[in-house]
This record gives structure tokens, sequence and C-alpha cells, in this order.
């Protein structure tokens, strides 16, 4: 897939995961998570927000796993995760 495809692909499974009903583990969670701050601002300067300290340890967790992938990659993992675990 060229970059351009793969762009296109990221926002469609976007989409999918933003418009499901389902509910899902935790650890799929914070996975989508990582991947799509890691394709969409790639920055290891980010610090999750949130209210909870135990919650923003496991984001935090989370960034630290996907540290050094490129933007593509992360994108092409987010896309597989949502082809995965959310049907069309």
């Amino acid at each position: 897939m060229t970059p351009e495809e793969v762009d296109k692909e990221f926002e469609k499974a976007y989409e999918r995961a933003c418009n499901t009903s389902e509910r899902f583990p935790p650890d799929l969670m914070l996975k989508l998570y990582a991947y799509y701050k890691q394709a969409t601002e790639h920055t290891a300067a980010y610090i999750p927000s949130g209210n909870s300290d135990v919650k923003n340890a496991f984001k935090l967790n989370a960034l630290l796993q996907v540290k050094g992938m490129s933007v593509l990659d992360a994108k092409r993992a987010y896309i597989d995760l949502v082809n995965e675990n959310i049907p069309e």
C-alpha cells in the first residue's frame, strides 16, 4: 500500500472505531490509543491527560511501547487492529 492509501485506510479505520457501539477490553483500547497518538502526533513529549493517575500511567505505558514506531507503521498497526476487532 502506498502512503496515500494507508492514510485513506487509516481514516476509514478511525471512523469505524469511533462509530462502533461495541465495548472492548482495556488492553485493546490502550493499543488503539497508542497507535492513534503515534500516528497523529508522533511526539515523544506527549503526556496523557486525565483525572486519574492510574489511567494516565496505563496510557503512558502504552505510548512507551510504540515509542520509535514510524507514523506509517503506527497507522498500519491501527488499521490491522481495527480490522481484526471491529466488523464493517
